[in-house]
């Protein structure tokens, strides 16, 4: 039977993912309790890592060995992978080794390719197409804030990059408005845009996307692999910083968000990011809760 994948947040169904949100913040709960939860215990997860990282790292660590599990940790000087061997073969040799695998790729393709030879479960930790592991957590920070997202809007102002596209994923499968202000030339993938066109809308005017919204969320204006174009970027995004007078336009009780690392003074102002309505904290430590419930969820249900 094929292993359930998570390359995307269209790989679960929307009501999957309220109950994966419900598990998430039950088991923070238990976790600051302190009541131990070793549902995977004799699981082994390994991670394959081509970008660096510091949350997604830490937070997949933890949260296995917080869940029973093991962890085995791949650079890419560790591997052959898609360099002396080809990716499916080193698919099919690792499932056949590990329980789940968790990959932070350079290409989305090649985690694709990893998968449909995996006979077990594949996480996508990043791509340069999407990162819906941080959505996760992020969804559950705007729950356990706010209550239910259905309904809300959402603006995002910068990059029209791979966290972007995850929160396009996102408004469809929650059921919230997003508007989405870039420059010119930064927009998301037209076809992401096309496939959840119900619920999102394109401007490069950040006011207008930021005007009565629920949460304001931005990311760095060069990810990583694009530091080369970062003095080109800067001057493109001049003008998209989240500063007070951005949120000021947004609703009274609006939430900000980014999810790290962080440049203040770039895309966001040190006022935004270190006042009140930032809940950039508990995004990150959300990571640690959403992506233990995801690994519960696919280690511990029958494959279909």
């Amino acid at each position: 039977m094929k292993p359930r994948h998570f390359l995307s947040l269209l790989d679960l169904t929307a009501a999957e993912l309220k109950r994966l949100m419900k598990r998430a913040m039950e088991l923070k709960s238990m976790q600051q309790r302190g009541k131990r939860h070793t549902p995977l215990t004799g699981k082994i997860m390994a991670m394959i890592f081509e970008k660096s990282s510091t949350r997604t790292r830490i937070s997949f660590e933890a949260g296995m060995a917080q869940l029973g599990g093991t962890s085995l940790f791949l650079s890419p000087r560790d591997t052959h992978l898609d360099r002396g061997e080809p990716v499916e073969d080193t698919a099919r040799v690792m499932s056949r080794m590990v329980d789940i695998i968790v990959i932070r790729a350079n290409s989305h393709a090649m985690v694709e390719r990893f998968a449909a030879h995996s006979h077990v479960p594949v996480i996508n930790a990043l791509t340069d197409l999407n990162h819906p592991c941080q959505l996760l957590a992020d969804i559950q920070t705007y729950l356990e804030k706010r209550g239910d997202i259905s309904g809300k809007k959402v603006a995002w102002i910068g990059d029209g990059n791979n966290v972007c596209h995850s929160w396009i994923s996102a408004s469809h499968q929650f059921k919230f408005r997003l508007d989405i202000a870039t420059p010119e030339g930064y927009e998301p993938k037209a076809e992401w845009v096309s496939a959840c066109r119900k619920h999102v809308t394109l401007h490069h005017d950040p006011k207008l996307a930021a005007r009565d919204s629920d949460i304001i969320v931005t990311d760095t204006w060069a990810s990583m692999g694009q530091e080369h174009e970062k003095a080109e970027r800067v001057g493109a995004f001049s003008g998209f910083m989240v500063d007070n007078n951005l949120m000021k336009l947004a609703n009274r009780d609006a939430l900000f968000m980014h999810c790290l690392p962080a440049y203040r003074g770039a895309e966001v102002a040190a006022e935004v990011i270190d006042g009140p309505q930032s809940v950039v904290w508990d995004e990150a430590e959300n990571r640690l809760h959403a992506q233990k419930a995801l690994l519960e969820f696919l280690l511990t249900r029958p494959a279909k």
